[in-house]
C-alpha cells in the first residue's frame, strides 16, 4: 500500500473531494484525520472509513481559525502519533462576480477560507512534519489560480494565493524534507459543484471550455493526491499539478 504507516490530516474531508481523500487514503494505509465544520457529513464519513477497516477520526475545523487548526493538529498526533500528509482541501466559491460586483465581504469571506486557511493549516502542521523527519503538504488551488475568466474575481485572487503560497513554502522547508505542492483541478463533479452543473448555461460554457467534454470524477484528482501524498514524489516539491482535462492547454 502507498500510504502504509503514514498519518494524514484533510481539511474539508467531511463530502465531496475531500471525502475521496480520506477514502481513497486509509485504502491505501494512511490514518485519517477529517477536519471540517459539517460534523453530520464528518461523522459519517469517518464511520464509513472505519467500518471499512480503516482508522479514521473526526475534528471539528473551521479553517479561519488558528486555535481550531492547532487542536486539529494536535489531536491528530495524540491519536496516531505524528503528521505526515497535509492536505489543505477546504474552500468555497465565489461565484461569477466581477471586480465591481464584489463586496468587501465576499471578498474577505473567500479569501479567509481559501487563502488563510492554507496558511494557518501549513503553519501548525510543519512542526509537527519536523518531527516526524519531513512531510508532504497538498494544497487544492484551481486551474481559476493559473489562468483568468470572465467572473469568480476572489476566488481567482484566493487560488492564485494558494499557488504562490505553496512554491514559498516548498523553498523554505524543502531542506528538512517538507515538501509542498499545488493541485489545479479543473471542473468536478462535487456537491459544491452541483448547482452548477444543473445550470443549463453555466454547465454548456463548462463543457465548452474543456477539451475532453466533462467534468472530472472526484477520484481522478484524488489519485494526483494519492501520488503528492506518497513516497513516490519524494523529489517533487513547489509543483503545480494541473488535473483539468486540457482547459489550461488551450
Amino acid at each position: 500500500m502507498r500510504l502504509e504507516g503514514k498519518v494524514a490530516l484533510i481539511s474539508g474531508g467531511a463530502r465531496g473531494m475531500g471525502a475521496e481523500e480520506a477514502k481513497m487514503f486509509s485504502r491505501e494505509g494512511a490514518k485519517v484525520v477529517i477536519g471540517d465544520v459539517l460534523e453530520e457529513e464528518g461523522r459519517r464519513t469517518e464511520a464509513e472509513i472505519n467500518e471499512a477497516g480503516g482508522g479514521c477520526i473526526f475534528v471539528p475545523l473551521d479553517v479561519t481559525d488558528q486555535a481550531q487548526w492547532e487542536n486539529a493538529v494536535s489531536e491528530t498526533a495524540a491519536r496516531f502519533g505524528k503528521l505526515d500528509i497535509l492536505v489543505n482541501n477546504a474552500g468555497i466559491t465565489s461565484g461569477r462576480t466581477t471586480v465591481e460586483d464584489t463586496s468587501e465581504e465576499l471578498w474577505d469571506r473567500v479569501m479567509d477560507i481559501n487563502a488563510k486557511g492554507v496558511f494557518l493549516g501549513t503553519k501548525a502542521a510543519i512542526p509537527h512534519m519536523r518531527k516526524a523527519g519531513g512531510g508532504s503538504i497538498i494544497n487544492i488551488s484551481s486551474i481559476y489560480g493559473i489562468v483568468g475568466s470572465g467572473g469568480s474575481t476572489s476566488y481567482h485572487a484566493s487560488k492564485g494565493a494558494v499557488r504562490i503560497f505553496t512554491k514559498s513554502t516548498a523553498i523554505q522547508y524543502a531542506r528538512e524534507s517538507i515538501r509542498a505542492n499545488s493541485i489545479h483541478p479543473g471542473p468536478i463533479a462535487t456537491p459544491m459543484t452541483e448547482s452548477s452543473r444543473e445550470a443549463r448555461e453555466i454547465n454548456q460554457r463548462f463543457l465548452a471550455n474543456t477539451p475532453m467534454g466533462r467534468w472530472a470524477r472526484p477520484e481522478e484528482v484524488t489519485y494526483g493526491a494519492l501520488y503528492l501524498a506518497s513516497d513516490e514524489s519524494s523529489f517533487v516539491t513547489g509543483s503545480e499539478l494541473v488535473i483539468d482535462g486540457g482547459w489550461t492547454a488551450q
